[in-house]
């Protein structure tokens, strides 16, 4: 069987990717990198533990990430591994920037040495664009990130590309947009969902907010995942393609819908602590060049990806 590798495996959307590889490519073995001090969740996997080998290797250590790719030999590797709270980034710059820019120097290493033919998907991040004044945001927007986290995986973009350059790897860019996530708690989406349920269990009295005016377009998870995959069988090398949702929504709006199915009155307010420095306001995606090169189309509608989010928070202890 050819071997699939996705370093970040146990993390939110690696994990939902794993599942997604077992459930839909079961031609395949796929394998996943964690670090022995992760900060993930490691019951994220626990629908598909047994159909996931899981390799312990800290990709900041490249003789560790080497020992892995010679075992495996992955025919394609998905890097989702990164520092990915945008918040706490500004607490922490140098940290994520560290973290993120050299796990990705020495996967990309680690690949030119070992296994030069693998397919390689950076799973990178719409805020790499930062907070651009027209819309929609095609390919060709400018690159301007506004908080670290955005400097760190422009970083990433620009060794994927610099490799794909230099020594013909295999690469392509995904550029995800805003999607929800229901095990990443620091995204608004599932923050807010979260705080609905501990509401609904008297367990908290308002729900905390920052910004509500940000517009997004929102797509679920399962759908983000299956792009992933598509864009590693048909899309071209050393070219970023944008994923994302077509329905525009603001992010106040997105509470409003959840506040509707809440099972109790929901009391709001804006955390001045929630607020952040720099925002990005205006998140409205083109998928054309990713749709035309591969005819994907998202298979969730957000009412199925909200109460796919609340069916998931409310099973939370």
């Amino acid at each position: 069987m050819d071997n699939i590798l996705v370093a970040g495996a146990n993390g939110a959307a690696g994990s939902y990717l794993c599942e997604y590889i077992v459930r839909e490519h079961p031609e395949v073995q796929c394998h996943g990198l964690s670090r022995w001090h992760s900060t993930t969740h490691s019951n994220n996997l626990s629908a598909v533990k047994d159909k996931v080998i899981m390799h312990e290797c800290d990709l900041n250590d490249l003789s560790s990430l080497i020992r892995v790719l010679r075992v495996v030999k992955p025919v394609k590797v998905f890097n989702l591994a990164a520092h990915a709270n945008v918040r706490m980034a500004f607490e922490t710059p140098l940290a994520v920037l560290q973290n993120n820019m050299m796990s990705t120097a020495n996967l990309l290493e680690g690949i030119r040495l070992e296994c030069p033919d693998t397919i390689y998907n950076q799973c990178s991040t719409s805020e790499v664009y930062g907070d651009p004044k027209v819309v929609p945001i095609t390919e060709e927007h400018r690159r301007m990130p506004v908080n670290p986290y955005a400097a760190s995986k422009l970083c990433q973009e620009s060794l994927v590309y610099a490799y794909f350059m230099s020594y013909k790897l295999k690469a392509v860019i995904t550029r995800a947009f805003a999607y929800i996530c229901p095990r990443r708690m620091e995204i608004f989406s599932t923050w807010f969902a979260y705080q609905i349920k501990l509401i609904e269990e008297g367990k908290k009295d308002k729900l905390h907010h920052g910004n509500l005016q940000s517009i997004r377009t929102l797509i679920d998870v399962r759908d983000i995942v299956h792009a992933y995959w598509i864009a590693s069988e048909q899309c071209e090398y050393g070219l970023p393609y944008n994923i994302g949702g077509k329905g525009i929504i603001s992010v106040g709006q997105f509470l409003d819908l959840l506040i509707k199915k809440a099972k109790c009155p929901i009391k709001t307010y804006q955390d001045p602590a929630l607020m952040r420095p720099t925002d990005i306001t205006n998140q409205v995606v083109d998928v054309t060049r990713f749709v035309e090169r591969t005819g994907w189309e998202p298979r969730y509608s957000l009412e199925q990806s909200v109460e796919f989010l609340l069916e998931h928070v409310r099973g939370m202890e």
